[in-house]
């Protein structure tokens, strides 16, 4: 079971801006803070922020840490991985997360561990990939007869 709760960060910033509006009309911050329902350091916290940032206090932070390719070097990526793993000095033509990240290193200067890399090419609309074709040799129906045939004299009876 999950127990993780989810924020309802809208909401937040709902009251963050009622707050700010309320301070902005010299409300105290004890008042704020029971109308929006919140604690008093956090209406303390808005009243600095108000008085500092002046307009966009309100707005939401982005969350977590901010990415290490900015926009324009997924878009160089992009075209390199669409390019094949051939033009960029790889012996085959299959992109590995390894390969990935090398190549991010060598175009950006940015070392990503390849556990990592699928996270980048997911936000990007990349996904996982399984070869789609079959072996050229393959004749149906021999795995046909050794299914019906090889397989159940192999499987242990109980």
């Amino acid at each position: 079971m999950n127990t993780k709760t989810k924020r309802d960060l809208e909401g937040m910033e709902q009251r963050r801006r009622e707050g700010m509006r309320l301070l902005g009309q010299g409300i105290s911050q004890a008042e704020v803070a029971r109308r929006c329902e919140v604690s008093r350091p956090t209406a303390l916290r808005w009243e600095r922020q108000r008085q500092s940032s002046r307009g966009s206090a309100w707005k939401r932070r982005p969350l977590g840490r901010p990415s290490k390719l900015s926009p324009t070097d997924k878009q160089h990526l992009e075209k390199a991985l669409l390019q094949g793993a051939q033009a960029h000095g790889f012996l085959n033509d299959l992109w590995t997360l390894p390969r990935v990240a090398e190549l991010i290193h060598r175009q950006n200067g940015v070392r990503l561990h390849p556990g990592h890399v699928w996270r980048v090419l997911g936000r990007m609309g990349w996904s996982v990939q399984r070869p789609t074709g079959q072996a050229a040799q393959r004749d149906e129906e021999a795995i046909a007869r050794w299914k019906k045939y090889t397989w159940p004299a192999l499987k242990k009876s109980p």
